[in-house]
């Protein structure tokens, strides 16, 4: 993953794409920022590739935040921009599980976990974020799965 950001990096400067730049900066710098916490706690090869996809998770969701702010104070173009970023991030991540397969790990996550009831929930929240990080968003899983441990 490292040298693929490296990769994109190093071709949006050749290129002269400012966003992509941009963006891509924005990535590297949150990795490095990560991997010198890592390391302060004993990890000297930075973070694991699950982290780092939960880091650009983390990202996507704080641009879809401000997209939607920015659509909601009539600034179109400060939207946009968040979006142009999103699509740049998302590059990076594992193609994304569609509903049917979320369904379907959440019912196989609920399974291996033994869960339940709602107390059960951080379990299965946990082994999907082992198991699937990257590929789904756990916003979107998070209130199937406590249906389902409702019996709803």
């Amino acid at each position: 993953m490292r040298e693929a950001i490296q990769a994109a990096l190093k071709a949006a400067l050749k290129s002269g794409n400012a966003k992509e730049l941009s963006t891509l900066r924005l990535i590297s710098a949150a990795l490095i920022d990560r991997d010198i916490a890592a390391r302060g706690k004993g990890n000297a090869d930075g973070i694991a590739d699950d982290d780092f996809l939960s880091m650009l998770q983390t990202m996507i969701k704080q641009r879809q935040e401000s997209s939607k702010m920015y659509r909601e104070g009539n600034r179109e173009e400060l939207a946009q921009s968040e979006e142009d970023e999103i699509v740049i991030i998302k590059a990076f991540l594992p193609e994304q599980m569609d509903d049917a397969a979320v369904a379907e790990a959440i019912a196989a996550a609920i399974a291996e976990t033994g869960a339940a009831s709602i107390k059960d929930m951080g379990k299965v929240m946990g082994y999907l974020k082992q198991n699937h990080a990257g590929q789904m968003d756990f916003g979107a899983a998070s209130p199937v799965i406590k249906a389902k441990l409702l019996g709803e």
